[in-house]
């Protein structure tokens, strides 16, 4: 039971980026999916979080507008689309899957303790 993020790397404000996160051992179909952030000295924060049932989304007010997440349950990937990037959106990025919680949940409360973890792939927005 894997989660793999990929697509971080360094980009200069005002660019964007599309992070994928791919499952494996697992069906996504059966999970809620979210995309949480961690800057150096600052708590894990929900960016954005997609439910397993509806596909309703959460997203941080830091984001909307900006961050788009979606999921290819064929591919058994979810994706963050990032636009307009910040510097304050530098950070490492982590996804992970909860076979109960909502995606509001999930996103409201992210020190929760989310069934899968993936490895975290680092976002830096700089010029």
């Amino acid at each position: 039971v894997q989660l793999q993020a990929s697509g971080g790397g360094l980009v200069q404000p005002g660019s964007s980026l599309r992070l994928s996160c791919v499952a494996s051992g697992f069906s996504l179909d059966y999970f809620t999916m979210g995309w949480f952030r961690q800057a150096p000295g600052k708590a894990r924060e929900g960016v954005a979080c997609i439910d397993k049932s509806d596909g309703s989304p959460y997203y941080a007010d830091s984001v909307k507008g900006r961050f788009t997440i979606s999921r290819d349950n064929a591919k058994n990937t979810v994706y963050l689309q990032m636009n307009s990037l910040e510097p304050e959106d530098t950070a490492v990025y982590y996804c992970a899957a909860d076979f109960t919680l909502t995606a509001q949940a999930m996103g409201t409360y992210p020190e929760g303790n989310m069934d899968v973890w993936g490895e975290g792939t680092q976002v830096t927005v700089s010029s």
